[in-house]
């Protein structure tokens, strides 16, 4: 069984349990705009440990394990920074963590890189970010961000 069917038998699963008929609804995949496209994903594979980007008409596909593609397509104009955030495993964080590090780039504990060098603890998880060639902040996380009934986000 492959990743698609494993992942729409969850969906069903849900909507079963929920007691729900209506469609559900899931990201596929998103287009990220790059002046490299080729670099900026195989960027992306390589800090994330994912398979090398493969070619599908003009982009650079990075499939995630969700079945979610981030789909790299070049532009001629000013890359407009953008916020992709990645929920990942505690060995995931670390190792990649540890691809940051050994590259030396810049990583931040917020995503206003007002706390250099270190990792945030929001939720009770572990998070961090980081640029990539394009100026898009990448961000992981092993906790998803939730705000509770009464606007607290910690």
């Amino acid at each position: 069984m492959d990743r698609i069917q494993r992942f729409r038998g969850k969906l069903e699963s849900h909507r079963h349990r929920a007691g729900r008929t209506a469609m559900t609804v899931a990201l596929n995949h998103t287009i990220v705009h790059s002046r490299d496209p080729q670099r900026s994903a195989a960027f992306m594979a390589d800090i994330l440990g994912r398979p090398k980007p493969v070619r599908f008409l003009h982009f650079h596909v990075v499939e995630l394990d969700n079945s979610v593609t981030l789909d790299f397509i070049q532009t001629g104009e000013v890359v407009l920074k953008e916020h992709y955030a990645f929920l990942v495993g505690e060995q995931d964080f670390d190792e990649i963590l540890q691809r940051i590090v050994e590259r030396r780039l810049p990583y931040w504990a917020d995503p206003g890189h007002q706390q250099p060098g270190v990792i945030n603890h929001y939720f009770g998880g572990r998070g961090v970010y980081w640029d990539d060639p394009d100026g898009h902040v990448l961000e992981i996380i092993t906790k998803p961000y939730a705000v509770k009934d009464d606007g607290d986000q910690g």
